[in-house]
Order: structure tokens, then sequence, then C-alpha cells
């Protein structure tokens, strides 16, 4: 029994309802709220430009770092806005635990390039990765993964000097002073 069969393939599926769209964005609010650096060990935020509106657009995905460059699968591509965002315009901010910085974006398709990443998320997160190549009909084998290359999608992240979006910012951390405060006069509340 595959791993889709076994937890859904709904789960792995392009999110359509308003519902799973505001959950797949969720995680953002997180990064707004100051997590950054917290979520930003296994996560990034990538910022793009709209491709219709030219507004700055951000999507969250695991990430991986390979001979210091950042790749990151790319499961519903290339119906995904945030991928269609890219291939329009690939100047984007990457931003990590690490801060945010100006990079261009590639889809790796490089024979070698895409056996080393594969291989690397094998290793760092095989449960994604096996759903992916289940929801595109892939063996992960190495001969499998290269005859069904065009149907997979990975983008590799290099530095650039050129201009890109500005960064998502932590605009909601002030949320955390505010709770603190509510927290300590429900406290005080209490002792009286």
């Amino acid at each position: 029994m595959s791993l889709l069969d076994k937890f859904g393939r709904e789960f792995m599926s392009y999110p359509q309802s308003k519902w799973r769209k505001l959950a797949f964005k969720a995680p953002l609010v997180l990064w707004r709220m100051g997590l950054g650096p917290v979520l930003g060990h296994h996560v990034l935020v990538i910022t793009a430009k709209g491709r219709k509106t030219g507004l700055p657009r951000h999507t969250m995905t695991e990430f991986h770092v390979l001979n210091g460059k950042i790749y990151v699968p790319c499961a519903f591509a290339p119906k995904a806005q945030w991928y269609k965002n890219i291939m329009a315009d690939p100047r984007v901010t990457v931003q990590t635990w690490q801060g945010a910085e100006a990079m261009t974006a590639t889809r790796v398709t490089d024979d070698a390039e895409l056996l080393a990443v594969t291989e690397l998320m094998r290793k760092n997160n095989p449960v994604m990765l096996d759903w992916y190549f289940d929801t595109k009909g892939v063996t992960p084998t190495p001969e499998d993964i290269l005859v069904n290359k065009d149907s997979l999608y990975f983008l590799r992240f290099d530095a650039t000097d050129e201009p890109t979006p500005f960064p998502l910012e932590a605009d909601l951390a002030w949320i955390w002073p505010v709770l603190l405060v509510l927290a300590l006069l429900k406290r005080r509340k209490r002792k009286s």
C-alpha cells in the first residue's frame, strides 16, 4: 500500500477550495508573527512578483541545502500560482532563519543535479518525497526519476545582485507583548 493510499490522495492534491488554500497559507501568519527564526530552519518564504498584478506574493515551502545552494520541491507545479509567478520572473527574495537574500530561481533539469537533490531530499524528508513521487507515478529509482524528469519540479536558488521583491515582514510581532500583558492581567485577576 502506497503512502498516498494510506493517508489519502486529497492531502497531496492541489488545493481548490478556499479553506484548503487558507490552510496552505496559514504558516505565513506565523512568520509574520516573528517566528521566522524558529520556522526558518526547515521552511523558507519565497517572495515573488505576481505575474498579473506585479504585487509581492509569498509562499512557504520546505527547503534543502546542497553544496551551499538552496533547493525546493514544487509539488503542485505547473499548477501552483507561486510557480507560475516564478517562471514569469525568476527574481525572488528567499527568507530563512538566517535572513532574506535576493536570488534567482532556476528549474533543476541537469540529470546529475536532479539525482543529487532527490537523494538529499530522500535523506531529509522521505515521506514527503515518496508522496511527491506517488502523485507523479514515479518509482524512486535513479532510472525512473530520469525517465520522468520532465514531470518533476525542483527549483535551485542562486544569489543575485538584481532587484527582487521586498521580503515578508514580521508585521504581526506586536501580538506577543499584547498576549503577555493579557496573560499577566488574567493572572493578576485570579489572585485578587
